[in-house]
Parts: structure tokens; C-alpha cells; sequence
């Protein structure tokens, strides 16, 4: 495959260097670029899924809630401001609350692990 890119001219000149070594280079380099991909959960069951996979500390670090789990903890957190949430709602939002909680603790040993690595 063929890729044309327009680098700067000091780039370009480092790059040039690296002659036939550039593409074993640049394979290194993006191997350690974590990934951007976004793991995203919605429900309990899910991340329990997920960590129970042994992700990498880089996929543990790209656990997101899904969208529509946003949207609904937001609707929560505002109706609880307001003090409108029933008995129900406010277990639902003390079981999304409890699954941040899991997550953030995920990426605290994740980001600890990564650190210990470099």
C-alpha cells in the first residue's frame, strides 16, 4: 500500500534518514500509540464483561458509558437535584453511580500499571 503524506521539511528530512528502516519504525511507534477505540457499556452485566476479559490497562483506560447511558444518568442526576426521582429511579441511579465507581477504580489501576511500565 501506498501512502502519501505532506510533512514539514524537518520532518521530512528525519524521515528521509530512516530510509529503508521507516516503515519497521513507524510500525514500532504505533504499536505504542494506545488506541482510541472507545469500549463503551451500558449496563452492569457489560462491565462486568468487560473487566472480567482481562483488557489491556490502554482498552481498561478507554471504557466509556454508552450515549444513551449518559443521557439517562444525566435525566437522573437533574431529577434527583430537583428531588423527583422515585424509589426505583434512585436505585437505578445508585446502581449507574456504583458502576462509575467500578470503572474509575479499573483506570486508577490501569493508569498505576502504565505508569510502573514506562
Amino acid at each position: 500500500m501506498q501512502i502519501i503524506l505532506e510533512v514539514p521539511d524537518r520532518l521530512g528530512e528525519k524521515l528521509q534518514r530512516l530510509g529503508d528502516r521507516l516503515p519497521e519504525t513507524l510500525d514500532r511507534l504505533l504499536e505504542e500509540i494506545p488506541s482510541t477505540e472507545t469500549i463503551s457499556y451500558q449496563d452492569d452485566r457489560q462491565i462486568v464483561e468487560i473487566l472480567a476479559s482481562q483488557p489491556s490497562p490502554e482498552s481498561i483506560l478507554a471504557i466509556r458509558p454508552t450515549p444513551a447511558l449518559q443521557a439517562r444518568m444525566r435525566e437522573l442526576l437533574e431529577r434527583n437535584k430537583s428531588g423527583s426521582l422515585s424509589r426505583n429511579e434512585e436505585s437505578e441511579l445508585d446502581r449507574y453511580l456504583l458502576l462509575e465507581h467500578w470503572v474509575r477504580l479499573a483506570k486508577a489501576h490501569a493508569y498505576k500499571q502504565l505508569q510502573k511500565s514506562a
